[in-house]
């Protein structure tokens, strides 16, 4: 068993073993996963005087998240996580207010469609739809990120791919957290990473693919963006943990970005897990990674 500097992400990992099944009861069905997520969410705190409001762009469900600085005419698009099958604007609140307060930005967290109900590629759909509507909303593509985590992260490079085959503008910048963005899950570090990731475990991943994909093939670039054509997109910012099963698709997309002469700045960041940005009340690591990315965002946003 590996032990760990930081004893606040001991802390959390304990919280996590904590809330595990015991050996032999049924694993949660999917509504009552979706609804944990949720709770976790609307659990959590916001900066203060940051308000959130529900709202629809394009047709889809959002909601919209005012930090006390955001400078007038910049949005985030954030794109939740979940595997393509769970999460919402309300399981990442707290995580999308604390980004966009640091940014100085307003926020947009798109309830995009989950899968199996919706597979690929409503989410995907749904996203650059949203995008269309900021702009036709008179939003600048020069003051709009487009950021996600795992899954949404994944979103959020499919996103700019669907943008630049379409001709329309590429975002100021795109940042992923723990980005999920190759769906054959053939990178060695889910066999390296097994035994630290307290989060993801490869055949949950494998289940949640085939129910996104509906037949398509994980390579297909819109789903697995690692195999696309990334010449031309945004800078990208993407952090992720040193104990990740998914931390092999970091390190996959930003080889891939910087041959196809992208900005690309890729943080890897010690004895992190997934997406250890949700943590920010418990973990000081998520408190300075928001910053980091903040401070990124802010600096790329007109």
């Amino acid at each position: 068993m590996s032990s760990w500097k930081d004893p606040e992400i001991a802390g959390v990992r304990a919280l996590l073993a904590s809330r595990q099944p015991a050996p032999g009861e049924p694993l949660p069905s999917r509504a009552e996963r979706r609804a944990a997520a949720d709770a976790f969410g609307e659990m959590g705190s916001l900066p203060p005087g940051c308000f959130h409001e529900p709202m629809a762009i394009g047709g889809v469900k959002a909601e919209r998240i005012v930090p006390t600085g955001a400078v007038e005419g910049r949005r985030i698009l954030y794109l939740h996580g979940g595997a393509y099958v769970g999460g919402s604007p309300r399981s990442h609140r707290p995580l999308v207010a604390r980004l966009a307060d640091a940014a100085r930005s307003a926020a947009v967290s798109l309830e995009y469609r989950l899968a199996p109900e919706h597979p690929f590629p409503a989410a995907v759909d749904d996203a650059v739809e949203a995008y269309r509507h900021l702009m036709a909303e008179g939003v600048w593509p020069e003051r709009t990120i487009i950021a996600g985590d795992s899954a949404g992260g994944g979103l959020a490079l499919a996103t700019a791919l669907k943008l630049k085959d379409e001709g329309l503008p590429q975002p100021a910048g795109l940042f992923v957290i723990s980005p999920w963005a190759d769906l054959t899950q053939s990178h060695a570090t889910h066999e390296t990473k097994a035994g630290d990731d307290p989060m993801i475990a490869r055949d949950r991943l494998d289940e949640a693919a085939a129910e996104y994909l509906g037949g398509t093939d994980a390579k297909t670039p819109l789903a697995s963006p690692v195999f696309g054509d990334l010449a031309g997109v945004a800078p990208m910012l993407i952090q992720v943990g040193s104990e990740e099963a998914l931390l092999g698709d970091s390190l996959l997309l930003a080889e891939r970005a910087g041959h196809a002469r992208v900005e690309v700045r890729l943080e890897v960041w010690p004895e992190m897990i997934h997406v250890w940005h949700a943590f920010g009340g418990q973990l000081g690591a998520a408190r300075r990674a928001i910053a980091a990315a903040g401070a990124w965002m802010d600096g790329k946003l007109v």
